[in-house]
C-alpha cells in the first residue's frame, strides 16, 4: 500500500497505511509525552515563560516553558509546534525546532508511570507572545534569561538552565 501524502496545506509528518499490526499496548507501563519549547531571543537574550495561574492543575502559581501533552498519533514536533501556538499565540515551524533536553519523569501527575519531556528551542517565531489560556495561565511574556523566576518548575527549570549554560542534554526526575 502506497504513503498517504500530506495535505496540500499541511507539510509535516504523516502516519502510513503500510505499518505492520501493532502488538496491544502495554498500557500499564506506558510513559507519557510531552512537548515544551524555549523562545529564545538570542539579539536580547530573552525567553518566553508562562506562570501557571491558581487553577492549574499542577505547579499553581509557578513559572514554566510552553509545554504539553502529545495527542495520540501525533509526532512530537507537532506538539510542540500545537501546544505552543495554544497557549503563547507564537508559530514555528517544526524545521526551526531543535533538541535542547530530555527529561525522563519517573513520575507526574497525569503520568503515574512517567513521562519524557523533548524540550525544543527555537531562534525564529512569528507573532507576540500572549496569553491564550487565561483558565490556565496567569500570565505569558518575555524574561531576561539573566532573571528566570525561581517559582519556576523543577524539570523544565532545570533543562532551561542547562540549556542556556551548553550543559547535559538529559535529566533525570524522581528516579532512584
Amino acid at each position: 500500500m502506497p504513503n498517504n501524502p500530506p495535505d496540500e496545506g499541511n507539510p509535516v509528518a504523516q502516519q502510513t497505511d503500510n505499518r505492520p499490526p501493532a502488538l496491544k499496548p502495554a498500557l500499564d507501563s506506558m510513559t507519557l509525552l510531552v512537548a515544551a519549547v524555549i523562545v529564545h531571543d538570542k539579539a536580547t537574550n530573552r525567553v518566553v515563560l508562562l506562570q501557571r495561574s491558581e487553577n492549574a492543575k499542577f505547579a499553581r502559581g509557578m513559572w514554566d516553558l510552553p509545554v504539553g501533552k502529545s495527542e495520540p498519533g501525533e509526532p512530537i514536533t507537532e506538539t510542540a509546534v500545537r501546544e505552543l501556538y495554544e497557549e503563547t499565540g507564537l508559530t514555528v515551524k517544526p524545521e526551526a525546532l531543535k533538541v535542547a533536553h530530555i527529561i525522563h519523569g519517573a513520575w507526574g501527575v497525569e503520568s503515574p508511570n512517567g513521562f519524557l519531556t523533548v524540550v525544543f528551542a527555537t531562534h525564529e517565531w512569528a507573532g507576540e507572545p500572549e496569553n491564550r489560556e487565561p483558565h490556565k495561565h496567569s500570565q505569558v511574556r518575555w524574561i531576561d534569561a539573566h532573571t528566570i523566576p525561581e517559582s519556576f518548575v523543577d524539570t523544565t527549570s532545570s533543562a532551561l538552565h542547562r540549556y542556556l549554560m551548553g550543559g547535559p542534554e538529559v535529566s533525570l526526575n524522581g528516579w532512584s
